[in-house]
């Protein structure tokens, strides 16, 4: 069903809204649980219990100084980062988190755009994103900004291969690569994390590379590279970086909730966001434990860990399910 465009307006305004508060205050949860899982105390001074800390951390970015090389590049330094935040934000547009509700004589969707294609779709802006990154290390000119961007463009196209090859095994059991359809064969059967157990670890763990997360942050490993191909930002343009990366792990953490965990669906229908929510929340709950657990990975390990073990066990899980679905 059609919905008016201002439906659709709102839907995108409270959206957007609502992943920049959950991305602010994750990084706030994030650290207060590193702390408490390290035997130490989390931010505490911002407001109550540190409740205000996401917003003097904001505060301080915009009154921060935003330096730049004198030998940058300029428009494209300036773009970059902007690119990646933008796209981190958009690729949320797909994602189902309800059913949808009749409210008077409209009809209000669980998701921004349902797109028949929304699968595809998502990976696409994911790629575009990745340019945010490159383009930003090579425009600082700056031998290690540049080092972080190729080690950048390395380890997503080892680890993205993967990650779309994962997700062929829940294409072909929903038959379609709308979320939204994905969901619903999910509910009128089981949820996909039963039959696709392999495609979900492999997802999972690609998913974590693809998003510089612990152990895969070699992107951003300080000993060898100061900070990546964020050494040459400060101020908003660091933040919008930052903020990129961060979204696109809610991001990933949604798509797996929504491949594998079946979306929305829960013991009661009604609930269905936040059945949604909380399952998200489980997700990023495990990135977090990881960051603080696992060491990190050397870069040989790493890049290795990618094309030998991660991309032929994906291959593999896709053609089985081909071979089980067509002989059913």
């Amino acid at each position: 069903m059609n919905e008016p465009w201002w439906i659709d307006a709102v839907k995108a305004f409270v959206i957007i809204n609502l992943l920049l508060l959950t991305f602010a205050y994750m990084t706030l949860i994030e650290r207060k649980l590193i702390g408490r899982m390290q035997l130490r105390y989390g931010p505490n001074r911002a407001g109550p219990v540190g409740l205000l800390q996401p917003i003097a951390d904001l505060v301080k970015l915009i009154r921060k100084e935003p330096f730049y090389p004198a030998t940058a590049i300029g428009k494209l330094y300036i773009m970059a980062p902007a690119l990646s935040a933008a796209t981190a934000l958009a690729a949320f547009a797909v994602i189902p988190f309800g059913e949808g509700w009749h409210i008077s004589d409209y009809y209000i969707s669980g998701q921004i755009a349902n797109v028949s294609i929304g699968l595809i779709l998502l990976f696409a802006l994911g790629s575009v994103g990745i340019y945010g990154f490159i383009v930003g290390g090579w425009a600082s000119d700056s031998k290690y900004s540049l080092l972080g961007s190729m080690r950048t463009c390395a380890q997503l196209v080892s680890y993205e291969v993967s990650l779309a090859l994962s997700v062929l095994g829940v294409v072909i059991m929903a038959g379609s690569l709308s979320l939204v359809d994905i969901v619903r064969e999910q509910e009128a059967n089981w949820w996909f994390v039963v039959p696709q157990v392999v495609g979900l670890i492999v997802f999972f763990i690609a998913g974590v590379a693809e998003t510089n997360r612990a152990p895969f942050d070699l992107p951003e490993a300080e000993t060898e590279l100061v900070a990546g191909y964020l050494t040459e930002y400060s101020g908003m343009r660091f933040g919008l970086f930052s903020m990129a990366e961060y979204i696109n792990m809610i991001v990933l953490s949604a798509l797996c909730v929504t491949l594998f965990f079946g979306g929305w669906l829960g013991p009661v229908d009604a609930l269905g966001p936040l059945w949604f929510i909380l399952k998200l929340l489980a997700v990023l709950f495990i990135f977090i434990w990881l960051r603080t657990t696992v060491p990190r990975l050397r870069y040989d390990q790493l890049m290795a860990f990618g094309w030998k073990v991660l991309l032929p066990v994906a291959t593999l899980n896709a053609l089985v399910t081909a071979a089980i679905v067509v002989a059913v």
